[in-house]
């Protein structure tokens, strides 16, 4: 079983920045995906970022169109940490944000079906 923290939510006005972060307990040097998901109230989960890694070696990441551009996910191996930051914040970028996690052998999508593992989310407002 994989256990994930996160941390680093809170209130920002619109323009501002703020980085998440999460603590896992997945193996650093396996083949597995990380990734970043948002969800509001009523509906479902939204891909928002994920790596992928092979052997400890960062192979792919990919975002969502929303956020492309704006969010940055990145990890430190040694730490076991994945971050999500997240600049020139919108409004529409409230939500709850959950970490996830999967032992894979290939690029996860922007899914929650490709994951296994979630964290218990933090909550991210962005005023207008």
């Amino acid at each position: 079983k994989v256990t994930l923290t996160e941390s680093g939510g809170g209130s920002v006005q619109a323009g501002g920045s703020l980085r998440l972060s999460c603590v896992s307990s997945i193996n650093p040097r396996s083949n597995h995906c990380m990734g970043w998901f948002r969800q509001t109230p009523g509906q479902g989960r939204e891909g928002v970022a994920v790596l992928y890694t092979e052997n400890g070696r960062l192979i792919n990441t990919d975002y969502a169109g929303s956020v492309k551009g704006r969010f940055t996910i990145h990890r430190d191996v040694d730490e076991n940490t994945v971050y999500l930051e997240m600049d020139r914040l919108e409004p529409e970028d409230s939500a709850t944000y959950y970490c996830a996690a999967a032992y894979t052998f290939y690029m996860c999508g922007l899914v929650d079906s490709d994951f296994d593992y979630w964290g218990q989310g933090t909550q991210v407002t962005v005023a207008s």
